[in-house]
C-alpha cells in the first residue's frame, strides 16, 4: 500500500505536460503500428479499487480470456489500489494512450460528456433492477456510444458495471432523517450535479478526490461521504465513518473504458474481441458485485457500525428538487426514456 501511495503521489504531482510526455513512452507499445496483428502487447488497466473488488476482477478475468483468445498475443496487466493515480488522473493518462483499459465511474465521465449526467442525477432509478435495464438495453449502448463519439473524451465506452446505490455515512451522528444532515460536511464526486446535490439534502458538498477521502474523515477535514458499502467497509472508511445511513440516492453505474489513441492501432478483429469480453465482463461482475456487497455489509455490521434504514425517503427526494429543476430539462427526453425502461 506504501508503494502505491508513493505511486499515486508521484502521478498526482505532474503536470498535463508530464503526462503527456510519459503518455507518448509508456503508450508507444501499442500505437506502434497501424495493426497489432503480430505484435505481443501488455495493456495496462487501472482501477482505484482494492485486489478483489468486483470490477477488479471481472477485468483482470477480462484480460485472460483476451490472452487465451490471442494466444497470449494480446494480455492485460492490472494495477487496483490507485497505483496509477486517482480517478482524475487515470482519466487523463487514458486520454493520451498511457493506461490503455480504465474503470472508472460515471460521475467522473459527466463533466467530459455530459450527455452521461443523466445517470448521476439523484433518485434517477427506482432501484437496482431498474439501472440494470438501462445498462443492458439499448438506452445503455446509446449512452456508451456518446462517450465514444464525443471529441473531448478520448475514450471508447465498452461496457457498464454495476457500484450499487450510494448511501451516506459519517463520524458525527446517525442520520435518520433530513434533519440530520444539516452543516455536515460529505465529500462528493468532483461533479456540479453533486455537490449541488449535498448543498440541496443540507449539507456542504465538498469535492474531493477518492484517493484522499479516508485521511480526510481521519483528520476530520470532511465529516463524512457518499458511497456504496462496498467503497465504505473495503477502502475502511467504515473504521472512521461509524454511522451509515441507506439513503440510496444515487446508482450510478460504473464504466469501462479504452484509450480512444490505443483503440484506433487495433484491428477491427480485435476490437471486436475486446467488446465481446466486455460484455462478458459486465455481466460477471453483476454476480461479484450481489456477494460482494454483502459481505461488505456483514462486515461493518460485525464493527459495530450503525447501519440505519431510512423508513421514509421522500423528503430526501423532494430536497433535491431544485436539482432536477436545474439540470433535468436539458436531459428531459432521455430522462423518460429511463423512467419508463
Amino acid at each position: 500500500m506504501d508503494q502505491a501511495r508513493r505511486s499515486q503521489r508521484r502521478v498526482a504531482g505532474l503536470s498535463r505536460r508530464d503526462l503527456i510526455r510519459i503518455g507518448a513512452g509508456l503508450g508507444a507499445a501499442v500505437v506502434t503500428s497501424p495493426s497489432l496483428a503480430q505484435t505481443k502487447v501488455v495493456f495496462k488497466a487501472s482501477d482505484v479499487q482494492p485486489p478483489g473488488y468486483p470490477t477488479v476482477v471481472a477485468t483482470e478475468n477480462l484480460g485472460k480470456k483476451l490472452a487465451a483468445a490471442t494466444n497470449g498475443r494480446l494480455s492485460l496487466q492490472m494495477f487496483p489500489s490507485m497505483q496509477l493515480g486517482g480517478e482524475k488522473e487515470t482519466i487523463e493518462q487514458t486520454q493520451i494512450g498511457a493506461i490503455q483499459l480504465l474503470r472508472v465511474s460515471a460521475g467522473s465521465i459527466g463533466p467530459i460528456v455530459d450527455d452521461i449526467n443523466v445517470v448521476n442525477m439523484p433518485f434517477l432509478f427506482k432501484n437496482m433492477a431498474h439501472a440494470e435495464r438501462m445498462m443492458d438495453g439499448p438506452i445503455g449502448q446509446e449512452l456508451l456510444d456518446k462517450i465514444t463519439a464525443s471529441p473531448n473524451a478520448g475514450l471508447v465506452a465498452l461496457c457498464w458495471m454495476n457500484s450499487g446505490a450510494r448511501s451516506l455515512y459519517n463520524t458525527k451522528h446517525a442520520i435518520k432523517t433530513i434533519s440530520d444532515i444539516k452543516g455536515l460536511k460529505f465529500r462528493v464526486i468532483g461533479n456540479p450535479i453533486f455537490i449541488d446535490m449535498m448543498n440541496a439534502l443540507g449539507g456542504n458538498g465538498v469535492a474531493m478526490g477518492y484517493d484522499q477521502v479516508f485521511s480526510a474523515l481521519q483528520t476530520g477535514v470532511i465529516d463524512g461521504a457518499e458511497n456504496n458499502p462496498p467503497s465504505y467497509v473495503f477502502s475502511n472508511h467504515y473504521t472512521a465513518a461509524k454511522h451509515f445511513s441507506l439513503t440510496e440516492h444515487l446508482i450510478v453505474p460504473e464504466l469501462l473504458v479504452f484509450s480512444k489513441r490505443a483503440w484506433s492501432a487495433l484491428s477491427a478483429d480485435d476490437q471486436a474481441l475486446i467488446r465481446t469480453l466486455a460484455r462478458e465482463a459486465q455481466m460477471e461482475e453483476r454476480g461479484l458485485w450481489n456477494t460482494y456487497e454483502q459481505q461488505a455489509m456483514d462486515k461493518a455490521k460485525a464493527a459495530g457500525c450503525e447501519i440505519i434504514e431510512i423508513a421514509d425517503k421522500a423528503p430526501f427526494q423532494n430536497a433535491v428538487r431544485p436539482v432536477w429543476d436545474k439540470y433535468g430539462p436539458k436531459y428531459q427526453d432521455m430522462i423518460g426514456r429511463i423512467q419508463s425502461a
